[in-house]
């Protein structure tokens, strides 16, 4: 019997467009002064029921639980995403110096339907800034972003959705007035998910990809013209700062984001080259998670996740224009009999040694064929050695891109090479 990977999974057998991607994130997040951290792959279930909402899809339908064994008690998941789990390492390891901007990338695990850019276990890199209310602090984390995509990726085609959804004396009020329009006989035609939503999480009705509840939409309330007049403020310098810092965004009333810790900031980026599903970056602000994780105060904060899978579909399309670093150079060492393979492997040690990329072929077989084979590896020379060479202490060098060779001396080799 032939295993096959789990549906929704998948093998990574080129990383050079993934490991291109986090050198560029990462050199990109050292220079706005963030650190990174890892997390466990394992968390507590109600870290997650706390901080994403009851009946949030994830929640509702998406975990992956873990039998806990002889401990009934313990309830552990896969994470399903990074902003929970940074902040209970914030509160756990009692961080005192704020903000604390942090980034860390790796698998999450949603129990979902795969399709393109989707998957049951899933990559993201996700980046948090804990312990700063300033709403210049949502502009200038749009702008990295923005910087990240334009500027260091070389993205073009793609466009920034910003929403404000308030604060939680704003939602309250707004609940009433969207219930209000949600059971008027404009709505009378939604979906039986957004009724069940509009009892449970109201906002989360924007979430619907049904075209007859989107279309009845466009004729809801939106939470950005009930805010207070400080939420109001807020919005407005929002907006005048990212216009100061030349970024380009569309407001967007109906973006909500699908977790419950949202608050005020909300954005998304997206890309019409990534089809129905075509958001590959989204954050906002969360200003009272911290508090609900357990922390003794609220800690004011904004992050954002990249699904990396989606980021790479856009990377693909521009492969041959990015400045991806080349794979070193291949030294292939053959030995032309079975008593050339001792000093064949003397030879590879000692070129690894210096630092050189070395591999050499020990299966025997003829010339032509170990030939053919190190054309096949991407060889740039070959190391031949064969009785000669052994009797008069060279090795012949042949260069595979111009066809030429040359006798050197062994103990002159790896100099030569180095050339």
């Amino acid at each position: 019997m032939a295993f096959t990977r789990i549906k929704g999974t998948q093998d990574f057998l080129d990383l050079s467009l993934y490991n291109f991607f986090i050198k560029k994130a990462k050199d990109h997040m050292r220079l706005y002064h963030f650190s990174e951290i890892a997390t466990p792959l394992i968390e507590p279930v109600e870290l997650f029921q706390r901080s994403l909402g009851e009946q949030s899809d994830i929640i509702s339908k998406e975990m992956f639980l873990i039998a806990s064994g002889e401990n009934k008690e313990e309830h552990i998941c896969l994470r399903p995403e990074g902003t929970a789990p940074a902040v209970r390492a914030f509160i756990e390891n009692n961080i005192q110096q704020t903000p604390w901007k942090v980034f860390l990338y790796g698998p999450m695990f949603r129990y979902e339907r795969p399709q393109k850019g989707r998957y049951r276990q899933f990559q993201q890199f996700s980046m948090e800034v804990i312990g700063s209310a300033a709403i210049a602090q949502d502009a200038q984390f749009i702008k990295m972003l923005e910087r990240l995509f334009h500027e260091t990726l070389h993205f073009n085609n793609f466009t920034i959705d910003l929403n404000f959804l308030g604060c939680l004396d704003d939602r309250i009020v707004y609940r009433d007035v969207l219930y209000q329009f949600l059971t008027s006989p404009k709505a009378a035609d939604i979906c039986e998910t957004c009724k069940v939503r509009r009892e449970k999480n109201i906002m989360r009705v924007f979430d619907c990809k049904s075209p007859v509840c989107q279309e009845i939409y466009k004729n809801a309330p939106y939470i950005a013209d009930h805010l207070c007049s400080d939420c109001a403020s807020e919005w407005q310098e929002l907006q005048d700062e990212l216009d100061l810092l030349s970024v380009s965004f569309s407001y967007r009333p109906s973006l909500v984001r699908g977790l419950d810790y949202y608050s005020k900031t909300v954005f998304e980026f997206s890309s019409g080259l990534l089809g129905a599903q075509n958001a590959f970056c989204g954050g906002g602000r969360y200003d009272m998670l911290a508090k609900e994780l357990g922390a003794k105060e609220d800690q004011p904060s904004i992050g954002a996740a990249i699904g990396i899978e989606r980021l790479l579909l856009l990377l693909e399309i521009m492969k041959d224009h990015l400045p991806i670093e080349q794979e070193p150079a291949l030294h292939l060492i053959i030995p032309l009999g079975a008593e050339q393979k001792k000093l064949g492997l003397l030879l590879a040690d000692e070129l690894q040694a210096q630092g050189l990329v070395a591999d050499i072929l020990l299966e025997g077989a003829s010339v032509k064929s170990m030939m053919r084979e190190a054309n096949k590896m991407g060889a740039a020379y070959c190391l031949l050695l064969g009785e000669d060479e052994q009797k008069t202490g060279t090795i012949t060098v042949k260069n595979m891109v111009t066809g030429a060779q040359e006798s050197v001396a062994q103990i002159d080799v790896v100099s030569y090479l180095k050339k």
